[in-house]
């Protein structure tokens, strides 16, 4: 494993997991984005899609190579099993690019890994500690109405019931980061910032 240390970023959608990684961006960390390298290896990596294929049809991919992602939600978004099928093919294509990925930033004081389904998919297992991005379920369901004009609210309530309840992630975490509207967020990046620097060089002494 990379001495680099390695943090993850999760939370439920809308919490804006996706804001705090620009700021850590910004402060000059990499990041790994997991979902949008999942749905690059889906499009590029030619055994994950032979994979696909195989296990839930030619029909997956389209005429011009790409994956066809309204048909596999549909096949998969309302049968856990065949939810359980795809993340089983795709977190493992993720763990691999996430480890090469890694390999390549060994001159960095620590990383950091962004990802929705952490938790679940075990993932955060190879990692040192586990951020979690907290906001109300409310304020997370408004956020997502104003940001995809395309979703309705009763998708986003499914999505949400899919996902590990937001009690769950905290205890889970080794650090919360709120994002309610009411908490600043930068001051608490740039906390966890300098804890991680100072964590990295007092491990390297």
């Amino acid at each position: 494993m990379n001495s680099t240390l390695q943090v993850g970023v999760t939370g439920g959608i809308g919490s804006g997991k996706s804001l705090v990684c620009k700021i850590f961006s910004a402060l000059g960390i990499p990041v790994y984005n997991a979902d949008k390298r999942a749905r690059w290896l889906m499009n590029h990596d030619k055994t994950l899609q032979d994979q696909v294929r195989s296990a839930f049809g030619t029909n997956s991919y389209r005429p011009d190579g790409t994956i066809d992602r309204n048909y596999l939600a549909e096949k998969v978004f309302k049968d856990p099993i065949e939810l359980n099928k795809l993340n089983a093919l795709v977190h493992p294509a993720v763990g691999k690019d996430y480890k090469t990925w890694t390999a390549e930033k060994e001159e960095y004081s620590y990383l950091i890994k962004e990802a929705a389904l952490m938790f679940e998919s075990g993932s955060h297992q190879a990692l040192d500690f586990v951020i979690n991005v907290s906001a109300p379920v409310e304020v997370r369901i408004q956020r997502v109405l104003d940001r995809d004009a395309f979703r309705t609210r009763r998708e986003i309530e499914a999505i949400i019931d899919k996902q590990l309840p937001g009690e769950e992630r905290i205890k889970r975490a080794d650090f919360v980061i709120k994002n309610d509207d009411h908490d600043m967020v930068l001051p608490q990046v740039l906390q966890l910032h300098q804890r991680f620097l100072k964590h990295k060089k007092s491990a390297s002494t």
